[in-house]
């Protein structure tokens, strides 16, 4: 894991949106007030590679946020094809098993050591309860569905998981300390909780100990986002 230096470094920024030009705007506009980009499905959906390319011309790190499931020959392939894009992380589902993430990981050691990226895996993702877990067959609280999949990801070879912020101490406890823990559903006290439903504000998320913060729309939709995002680091100073 590269050092973080300082607390703005921490924020990943979601530029979730199909506007190629707002993108870019919004990129360049927070170049040294964050740490780096998160682009992914509906972004890429929309503009590709060549988009993400306009994007980090920027020079910030890049968080590939596909969240890469299928099997494992597919995403291993997935995973070599990103490398063109020099991401700081990527993700893939860690439901899809074992030998997808060993596959995955496996990908990404092709790439030199100093361009390597961090692979993570998605264990729950924030937008869902016990409840709807249980519609689809887990019927648990996601902490253990999160716990089980942290450690699987650990142990097939990944760098990190995606979490909630409410479950990194059981995370930590879990995988323990060399292991990155990136976490969204990030809101400000003064901002909306939309569509999240298990959020904490970004101070708590890092005492906590999470890693990196993915923060959308506190910074994007905000009328000043430059100000939001400073706003954000100065908190977690």
């Amino acid at each position: 894991m590269v050092g973080i230096e300082h607390p703005r470094q921490r924020i990943f920024v979601a530029l979730d949106m199909t506007d190629l030009g707002r993108a870019v705007e919004l990129a360049h506009g927070l170049k040294g007030a964050v740490g780096g980009v998160k682009l992914g499905k509906e972004f890429f959906t929309a503009h590709g590679p060549d988009g993400v390319h306009r994007v980090t011309e920027c020079g910030m790190p890049l968080f590939l946020d596909l969240k890469f499931h299928d099997i494992p020959n597919t995403v291993a392939g997935a995973i070599r094809a990103s490398l063109a894009l020099n991401p700081f992380i990527v993700n893939v589902h860690a439901g899809g098993g074992r030998r997808m993430m060993w596959a995955a990981a496996e990908a990404a050691n092709q790439a030199p050591a100093e361009t390597r990226p961090n692979v993570i895996g998605v264990t729950v993702l924030t937008s869902m309860a016990r409840e709807d877990l249980a519609e689809v067959g887990v019927d648990e609280d996601p902490l253990e569905q999160v716990l089980r999949l942290g450690r699987l990801a650990k142990s097939s070879g990944l760098d990190g998981v995606v979490c909630s912020a409410k479950e990194v101490v059981a995370l930590r406890g879990s995988v323990g300390r060399d292991f990155l823990l990136v976490v969204p559903g990030i809101r400000p006290t003064w901002a909306s909780t939309d569509d999240q439903r298990r959020v904490v504000t970004p101070k708590d998320a890092v005492d906590l100990g999470a890693d990196y913060l993915v923060i959308g729309r506190p910074i994007t939709a905000h009328n000043h986002p430059l100000e939001a995002a400073r706003l954000i680091a100065e908190e977690l100073s």
